[in-house]
């Protein structure tokens, strides 16, 4: 039996996150906030320093993504996630300012996977090398913070109906993990 897509709106409550569990398939709808390396890293050292902050995170979700250049006509270009253990290291202080989610590619770090039980967030995955396929489930996109980084800028996204799998939730279990024992259990 396949299972069915779940809609979930953003920002993330706090029950909607509970709810969520390791191989949910789900559609995003609302907004997200795009952060790779250099928007994480200046994240922090805004957090560190106490500065305000580009936008609320309470409830947020991010989504590590460098957007191609937009084509003419286009909302944003090709939108595919990048991968994610690069941003853990950044990955408590982000989730202590109110981050519920994270959407990338590839398995997390076990320190991350703790912080996420912790701080009661989810680790989603999409659609490498989809790109392409993402950016029409875009329908708004502006630069919120440093511009300066070109495509790894901090937009706002407008989504509906944007696809994910739900990798990593706050019990602690994990979808690759589950599916290596489920396989060599066969």
């Amino acid at each position: 039996m396949i299972p069915e897509w779940k809609h979930v709106s953003l920002p993330l409550s706090e029950d909607t996150v509970e709810g969520l569990r390791s191989g949910d398939q789900i559609y995003l709808s609302g907004i997200l906030y795009t952060a790779r390396d250099k928007a994480h890293a200046r994240l922090c050292a805004m957090i560190d320093a106490g500065e305000p902050l580009p936008f609320d995170m309470k409830g947020q979700v991010l989504y590590y993504v460098g957007p191609s250049p937009r084509p003419p006509g286009e909302i944003i270009g090709a939108a595919g996630p990048t991968t994610s253990y690069r941003m853990d290291p950044f990955t408590e202080k982000v989730l202590k300012a109110g981050i519920k989610g994270m959407i990338g590619k590839g398995k997390r770090g076990p320190e991350t996977r703790e912080f996420l039980k912790q701080y009661g967030a989810v680790y989603f995955s999409s659609f490498g090398g989809a790109g392409a396929y993402l950016n029409r489930r875009i329908t708004g996109s502006e630069v919120v913070a440093f511009q300066d980084l070109g495509p790894e800028a901090i937009y706002r996204l407008e989504v509906k109906d944007f696809p994910v799998i739900v990798i990593n939730d706050i019990k602690g279990s994990d979808l690759y993990e589950n599916a290596v024992k489920q396989h060599i259990h066969l």
